[in-house]
């Protein structure tokens, strides 16, 4: 693993039922409205009636001073289970969904490797490895806080 690499793992803990934690990570053009960090979510290509196929360009603005842009191509879904893709652009590598009905809730894992390939940052993520880190941990409670806020009006 090349200091560009990064294994980042986060844990949602949601006081919804799957079904509406399911339906808003479906619609990803949406993501904008309750997620601050995602600041577009453009929808490039549908995919089939179950999601695989669909990609989305996404740009993300992060607690440190940049802006990443990239495209995430939709590659496996288990409804109400799982949704895989595949990142390109500034990151490549493989974002995973993976719903857990739980007493409470729905339980919410994301498991994100990825390489940075854009220049400046992979010129300096040797040195800035835990700021990136710190970086994507404010970026995805966020997400989290977003979303919990989202679901808590349905």
């Amino acid at each position: 693993m090349s200091s560009a690499d990064f294994r980042l793992v986060s844990d949602w803990n949601l006081a919804a039922p799957p079904e509406l934690v399911w339906e808003a990570l479906m619609r990803p053009a949406e993501w904008p409205t309750w997620w601050p960090a995602v600041t577009r979510a453009e929808v490039i290509a549908a995919g089939d009636p179950s999601g695989v196929g669909s990609c989305l360009q996404f740009e993300w603005k992060t607690a440190l001073p940049y802006r990443l842009a990239f495209e995430v191509l939709t590659t496996r879904v288990e409804p109400l289970a799982l949704i895989e893709g595949e990142a390109r652009g500034a990151l490549v590598g493989t974002g995973r969904w993976l719903l857990t009905p739980t007493r409470s809730g729905t339980r919410l894992r994301y498991d994100w490797t990825v390489r940075v390939t854009a220049p400046g940052l992979r010129l300096v993520a040797p040195i800035a490895r835990k700021a990136f880190v710190w970086n994507h941990g404010i970026v995805m409670r966020q997400g989290e806080a977003g979303l919990a806020r989202w679901l808590a009006r349905r």
